[in-house]
């Protein structure tokens, strides 16, 4: 492979990296911090009671609702990405989506700020259509940004390294670096300011992206040449581009009348049902759509084979993150209510648990990068199923360790913060065993044409999982006496079930190798 020289990067560069990834770096560090700062108090939020300054829900309704929007994040990102190749351009969806983020964060915070305005203090009794209606109002936009900026801003990293240069796993790896220090920064933050008023931890989240957007802008003429709208010149071309927009319009317009039919209350909102039914449509459309490819793609049977070893690995997938991302969820309400979070007379904020993946990430990334390159010198390597298979027990060996700290809550008393941080710890490397494995996999299995699609059906796994880990969350997180008691069974179920899974994908070990063929 060719070492391109640094004069050979287009506008410039900065520690031998093109400069734009500096830009790229720092707004993508913003935008992380936005969503994991609230990500940390978002189920909290819900939970809390009315009078001490959140909406009350139970846990079913807030795990649902958590579910769904952590879903929408990673299923919104197939479109975004999309509508950036076609219509807007990488380089200004990002600038869009940064925007509707922030205004996503500061509908949330609304409440708190008009409370600080005119003066108001003391608990609430009952919530108003503003507290209610601006939270929806946020998550939506969140969700709706997310999903224009975060598939867009990593492609535009891949565009600045011209084909043949030998840093661009080195360009990516300083990328997602920016990804786990937004992470890390951005739970103890908000989490810090919530201790006030919860609005205001939102309201932080969005100055960050805030931040993220005027560092993109000042910074941008070193983006110059990449991540452009699409260049229309034939007449085919432009009247496929009006029909695009002219389509696209429509769906919005019958989206926001949707919502606000939504928000009068007209038609009655049951988040779980709306949960349960998304997570079948989302696997029934995964699996039609690789079944549709595998019997009429026109695939050569070791093509077949290929798509058939991600329709499985999907499976396995989902099942991972349904508890890798407990950690915004179960675990966090776990942290909230049955954790000591006392030391030396002060109480650790419950968010700032949320900043041990991230930390545990930057520490040991290094670590497994360096460990996979020398057991494939060793030619000791695991296949791509075997880290499956590590990444699924660790992720259960995790949750075997809460079984013991939820049967220290469920004799009514505090469990050690040490629960938690091994259990994180143990996750982590779980998911570096995984999830970067899996995104490598795809990209090798996928038949000509399909790339993109076969990664879209790998993020409907994750938006699948992320689902699931909400409605778990409403289930095991021990919200009334019977479910303090339940709790343990309810953990070690949690267990049995992704152990379960990783001996089942051991034992597909062989198989799966050979429908994999050439690749490892």
């Amino acid at each position: 492979m060719e070492n391109l020289s640094n004069s050979e990067f287009k506008g410039g560069t900065a520690f031998g990296h093109p400069k734009g990834l500096m830009t790229l770096f720092f707004t993508e560090m913003w935008e992380r911090f936005s969503y994991y700062g609230m990500r940390a108090l978002l189920i909290l939020f819900m939970t809390k009671a009315i009078v001490d300054g959140g909406l009350g829900f139970d846990d079913k309704t807030a795990g649902a609702i958590y579910g769904l929007y952590t879903m929408g994040v990673y299923l919104l990102a197939l479109p975004g990405g999309w509508l950036a190749d076609r219509l807007f351009g990488l380089k200004k969806s990002v600038w869009y989506g940064g925007i509707i983020i922030a205004l996503g964060h500061f509908m949330m915070a609304l409440p708190g700020i008009e409370n600080w305005i005119i003066g108001s203090s003391g608990p609430k009794e009952s919530l108003s259509a503003l507290d209610t209606n601006s939270f929806f109002l946020g998550l939506i936009l969140i969700v709706l940004g997310t999903g224009l900026l975060k598939p867009n801003i990593s492609s535009i990293v891949g565009q600045l390294y011209p084909a043949g240069s030998s840093k661009r796993d080195a360009g990516f790896s300083i990328f997602y670096m920016g990804i786990n220090l937004g992470g890390f920064i951005a739970p103890i933050a908000c989490s810090t300011v919530a201790e006030y008023d919860m609005h205001l931890g939102f309201g932080l989240a969005g100055l960050g992206m805030v931040f993220g957007l005027i560092q993109y802008k000042l910074t941008g003429k070193s983006l110059e040449g990449f991540g452009d709208q699409p260049v229309v010149e034939t007449e085919k071309e432009i009247t496929s581009q009006k029909k695009l927009k002219t389509i696209t319009s429509s769906i919005g317009i019958v989206l926001a009348v949707v919502i606000g039919i939504l928000f009068t209350g007209i038609i009655p909102i049951d988040a779980s049902s709306i949960a349960g039914a998304s997570g079948t449509v989302i696997a029934v459309v995964a699996f039609g759509y690789l079944g549709y490819v595998i019997a009429f793609g026109g695939l050569q049977k070791a093509d077949k084979n290929k798509v058939g070893v991600i329709a499985i690995l999907f499976i396995f997938s989902a099942m991972f993150w349904s508890g890798f991302e407990q950690a915004g969820s179960t675990l966090n309400l776990f942290a909230e209510r049955f954790t000591d979070r006392t030391i030396f007379g002060w109480d650790i904020p419950t968010g700032y648990f949320q900043s041990i993946n991230s930390l545990f990430i930057i520490i040991f990334a290094p670590f497994f990068a360096a460990l996979w390159v020398w057991l494939g010198r060793m030619n000791l390597e695991p296949s791509s199923p075997l880290k499956f298979t590590f990444g699924l027990l660790l992720l259960g060996l995790g949750f075997f360790v809460m079984y013991f700290a939820t049967k220290i809550a469920a004799s009514g008393e505090l469990a050690a913060p040490s629960w938690l941080i091994i259990t994180y710890l143990l996750h982590t490397f779980g998911e570096l065993s995984l999830s970067p494995v899996g995104l490598s996999l795809v990209t090798k299995l996928a038949p000509n044409g399909y790339g993109g699609q076969m990664m879209g059906i790998w993020f409907l796994s994750v938006a699948l999982g992320n689902l699931f880990a909400g409605l778990i969350a409403g289930e095991a997180s021990g919200g009334t006496e019977e479910g303090i008691a339940a709790m343990p069974d309810q953990y070690m179920m949690i267990v049995y079930t992704v152990v379960g899974s990783a001996i089942v994908l051991f034992l597909l070990k062989s198989t799966l190798k050979k429908m994999m063929g050439e690749v490892n």
